[in-house]
């Protein structure tokens, strides 16, 4: 089952622990794929380059390998430069994009169709890759693809989901910490670039991205300690974002800090609920919503909410579709279209 639709900034649900069935075991589908593979092994030769564009290394420099890279379940290697990549995680396709390297197989979180990939991402493959499940990726049709790499940066960090992938192929997780969605786009391109031998590439880009973000900054100085609360409305109610997700990471990374009420009930997750009785969490010195599988008349009409100070006195905005999308797929790539059409935003409410 395609869990696509559980993404949580596209109009869909957000995906919680309790709707997560991530297989136990593996079908004998998988096992019997599983056998096949390492009697054949998958495509030959990691250190030769490809000539379609489409695997996983086809347009990368040869990096130096074995590559290793830290994570949750401990310290992943990577013998040599991967031809078949798999990105499952959450923007771990843009990634890959943004350093050369195109995935055979990859997940769709928003959904955003096509190729699964942003707007800022348009034409980056050369062959539409394998779209897979999300929550519930499909395990036989990953090994199909024959993998000799899966990212899966920024998921669950769920252990079963985990250990089932590494049988397929080498899977970079989560990092230490960075469960639930837990990892910035920082983090996320570190990770990446280490698993495919470009690190210096992976270096650059965070560079060019962290300038920018350095530029922005010094253009709005009144972000500086000023609170903000990144809340979503859904068919189950109102909610907020906590620090350690991506886009409580963008908005301090430009000065503002994160409403500390919202924090004071931050738990495992990324986002927390929040009652229609107690709708005055929302209230900081700017509130940024996104309506999540309801329509924004839902949190423009709402009396409760149009009583939120921050609201009444006009420091509120409701992002359009497409600003949403950015700054919850929160890649290096995606950053950068979101402080080109976010920020503009955020300042003019603020005024």
């Amino acid at each position: 089952m395609n869990h696509s639709s559980a993404s949580d900034a596209s109009g869909q649900r957000t995906p919680r622990r309790t709707r997560r069935r991530t297989p136990v075991l593996m079908s004998a589908g998988v096992a019997a794929l599983l056998v096949a593979l390492a009697a054949c092994g998958s495509s030959d030769d990691g250190d030769k380059d490809t000539s379609s564009g489409s695997g996983g290394g086809s347009k990368a420099a040869a990096g130096a390998f074995p590559a290793k890279v830290d994570t949750k379940f401990g310290e992943i290697s990577v013998d040599k430069r991967p031809q078949r990549v798999v990105a499952l995680g959450w923007g771990d396709a843009e990634t890959a994009l943004a350093l050369g390297v195109q995935p055979v197989g990859a997940s769709d979180w928003l959904p955003f169709g096509g190729d699964g990939v942003g707007p800022w991402a348009k034409g980056m493959y050369d062959q539409k890759p394998q779209l897979i499940g999300t929550l519930e990726p499909e395990f036989e049709k990953i090994a199909e693809l024959k993998p000799d790499l899966i990212l899966d940066t920024k998921s669950s960090g769920d252990k079963t989901r985990y250990e089932t992938l590494s049988k397929i192929a080498p899977t970079v997780d989560v990092p230490k910490g960075g469960d639930q969605y837990k990892i910035s786009w920082k983090k996320q391109t570190e990770m990446v670039s280490a698993a495919l031998g470009l690190k210096d590439k992976g270096d650059q880009l965070i560079k060019r991205t962290e300038d920018k973000f350095a530029a922005v900054r010094e253009e709005h100085p009144e972000f500086k300690g000023k609170t903000i609360t990144l809340g979503s409305r859904t068919s189950d109610g109102y909610g907020a974002y906590v620090h350690g997700t991506g886009r409580t990471d963008f908005v301090e990374r430009l000065g503002f800090t994160n409403n500390p009420k919202v924090e004071a009930k931050a738990g495992a997750g990324f986002s927390v609920g929040i009652s229609k009785e107690n709708l005055d969490l929302l209230n900081s010195d700017l509130t940024v919503m996104t309506a999540i599988g309801v329509p924004d008349k839902t949190i423009e009409n709402d009396p409760l909410y149009k009583a939120v100070p921050s609201v009444k006195a006009g420091h509120s905005l409701i992002f359009d579709e497409k600003s949403s999308q950015a700054f919850a797929t929160d890649s290096v790539l995606s950053v950068q279209y979101a402080l080109d059409h976010v920020v503009p935003q955020l300042a003019a409410k603020l005024k």
